[in-house]
């Protein structure tokens, strides 16, 4: 294996796993959008649905594409996947849950 080659794949290793937090950012903010667009909408399970499916297919056909019969490049874009789970959840924090570090507390009326 010369340094060329190994230069090669090391580039397609990176764009995979940049690709991988494309898919995640698109995937779980999108979530994030939906979640606040059905609290205000009157027909929430059409949001919600309409959503998933689209998230997931392109989600799916991202990685179908990306790996090309390799499992090396699918767990790439998997991590980048899941790494841009972790960035989209820290930035959709609210100030409250922030300051607190819990994002499972809930809020209940006095």
């Amino acid at each position: 294996m010369n340094r060329r080659t190994t230069m090669n794949e090391m580039m397609t290793g990176v764009l995979v796993l940049l690709v991988g937090l494309l898919l995640g950012a698109i995937f779980f903010g999108g979530l994030w959008w939906t979640v606040r667009k059905c609290v205000t909408s009157k027909r929430p399970t059409l949001w919600l649905l309409s959503s998933l499916l689209l998230r997931t297919s392109t989600t799916m056909i991202g990685f179908y594409i990306v790996a090309d019969g390799h499992w090396q490049r699918m767990l790439l874009c998997l991590l980048g996947f899941l790494m841009a789970r972790h960035i989209v959840t820290r930035l959709t924090r609210t100030s409250g849950e922030a300051q607190t570090g819990s994002v499972t507390e809930t809020r209940h009326a006095p």
